[in-house]
């Protein structure tokens, strides 16, 4: 078996960079320099006596980007080169010409070597062992272990009691899905082991569960098809027992069930995402309707008299099918009740990004969601606030709905109230932090550094032409702070940083416990593999985290 292609999601020449207060601020060439070679366009970046994180000159390998997060956004080509969300998530692999920033010398060409697709970087590069694969095996098999023994009369309350296994399932993968709970669950995680005295180890662990929780997700979605596959051949061989009715909305949940779970196949997920989502979202709503239709069929049907009752009354709350479907509707319905149509202010400072603001402070390292048309498609960010009166959030123009946004700027969207709480959420569980970000994902971290928070924070954004593309306000925002808690790299000026070797020599020089990067799926690889070999722990969005 050949040996995996390493490549990094940065290309270019990593920089030695003088310090400054300002973290925007370049050295002015001094005259030697300046007239050294008409050739350059940047002169004065030809070297540098003092350094802030020395590193060897290199050349990453990545590809072309086709994420916003990403670093190689040329101005003259944005109308070619900005691949749409909607291709993002098919995994589209066109490789695009690559423009060099002019250097003081000139590097030797790197040898051509095979493209990975974004497919399979975001599926088979992050390994055949992670937690969210361990937490799905771990998830059916104890399913299947169930039902072995349920099936070999070693479980006779599960096989008497098989769709209820079934209906559990299905409430445990809605859990790992609720925004509402979760947004509980973390800040649960956040107040019990957010202390100075609980072992570094505890926290990463705690924070790979909480990050890696669509394994379970998707470990009870098919072990509820096992499951209700397994009450329906029960049922047939005792159908005397039963009516067609109960038998036909057997098969009919059976069929919505596995319908979803095709649909969220990682290779259909990202082929066909739109597809997936809608699948999974109108396939859920009715396969919940045929739950509450079986449980009522269930309770009410009397096979003596083969007909039924209408005193449900009091079956109902005796039965835990009813309490379980319960419960999975209320988990549903919660955020579909806070959805509210509110006024925005959109701007944007280029065609590259747009700046979307909402009334009402919010909390650091929530993330939230808006939608154009709610039962269609909606679009989760980072949000930008000081915990005082306003939010914003900042979208990157990578796809239809988000370059919609610059070239018509919406009065109104469709907002969810309820924030979700996500990996960035879990910063304030350690005491000290490095943040890398990559173009536009600043925007979930910036928070951290206009709002008091428990963690104190280490911010490297690397990006092109920062005032230009995100506008003077983000700039503004970033500025301010200590030279050693803010490292801005702007490629437009600085030349394309190995991010990788960066954010290693950042978190040490910080002391940080934990690095959490937001960049586009290669890039967050190479960071936190990067950091991990260094024996740093770090953590990067995974692909249905």
């Amino acid at each position: 078996m050949s040996t995996p292609m390493r490549f990094s999601s940065c290309r270019g020449v990593a920089f030695e960079i003088k310090p400054h207060a300002d973290p925007f601020s370049v050295s002015a060439p001094s005259q030697d320099e300046k007239y050294e070679s008409k050739r350059y366009w940047l002169p004065w970046l030809k070297g540098s006596s003092s350094t802030v994180y020395p590193s060897s000159v290199q050349r990453s390998t990545s590809r072309a980007s086709s994420h916003f997060c990403d670093l190689d956004l040329d101005d003259e080509d944005d109308d070619q080169d900005a691949i749409s969300l909607a291709r993002l998530e098919e995994g589209s692999d066109e490789d695009k010409e690559q423009k060099e920033t002019p250097l003081p010398a000139p590097a030797a060409k790197p040898a051509a070597r095979k493209q990975e697709s974004r497919l399979s970087v975001i599926l088979l590069d992050q390994g055949l062992f992670t937690v969210y694969k361990r937490l799905f095996v771990v998830c059916l098999t104890l399913n299947i272990i169930g039902l072995v023994l349920a099936a070999t009369g070693n479980f006779p309350y599960a096989r008497n009691r098989a769709a209820l296994f079934s209906i559990c399932n299905i409430l445990a993968l809605t859990l790992c899905r609720s925004e509402a709970f979760l947004r509980v669950v973390f800040w649960l995680a956040v107040k019990l082991l957010g202390r100075s005295w609980v072992p570094i180890p505890v926290k990463t662990a705690t924070t790979s569960l909480l990050q890696s929780l669509g394994g379970i997700h998707s470990g009870c979605g098919v072990s509820s098809i096992a499951w209700l596959l397994y009450a329906i051949v029960l049922t047939l061989k005792d159908r005397e027992n039963s009516s067609p009715e109960i038998i036909g909305v057997s098969c009919t949940i059976l069929a919505l069930l596995f319908l979803s779970s095709l649909a969220a196949f990682p290779l259909v997920r990202h082929l066909h995402h739109n597809v997936f989502e809608r699948t999974h979202r109108f396939a859920g709503w009715a396969g919940v309707v045929l739950v509450w239709a079986f449980v009522l069929l269930t309770i009410s049907y009397d096979p003596k008299t083969k007909s039924y009752s209408n005193e449900l009354g009091s079956k109902l709350v005796k039965k835990q099918d009813f309490w379980f479907t319960l419960a999975i509707t209320i988990l549903i319905l919660i955020p579909w009740m806070t959805v509210r149509r509110v006024p925005v202010k959109v701007s944007s400072a280029s065609g590259h990004a747009s700046i979307i603001k909402f009334q009402g402070g919010v909390k650091a390292g929530i993330l939230g969601r808006i939608s154009p048309s709610p039962l269609s498609e909606w679009h989760a960010f980072g949000i930008i606030s000081d915990a005082k009166t306003e939010h914003m959030m900042l979208a990157g123009a990578v796809g239809d709905f988000t370059k919609s946004l610059v070239s018509n700027p919406p009065s109104h969207l469709w907002v969810r109230q309820v924030h979700f709480a996500g990996l960035p959420y879990l910063v304030n569980m350690y005491d000290r932090v490095l943040l890398v970000a990559t173009g536009s994902g600043i925007c979930v971290f910036l928070s951290f550094l206009l709002q008091p928070c428990r963690a104190n924070v280490c911010v490297l954004w690397v990006a092109k032409g920062i005032e230009q593309n995100f506008g003077a306000e983000i700039k503004q925002k970033m500025s301010g702070h200590p030279q050693d808690k803010v490292i801005v790299h702007d490629t437009a000026v600085l030349g394309r940083p190995n991010v990788s070797q960066m954010s290693v020599d950042a978190a040490k020089k910080w002391g940080a416990e934990v690095v959490i990067v937001t960049s586009n799926p290669e890039g967050s690889r190479d960071v936190v593999n990067a950091c991990k070999a260094s024996g740093i722990p770090a953590f990067g969005p995974i692909w249905d985290s």
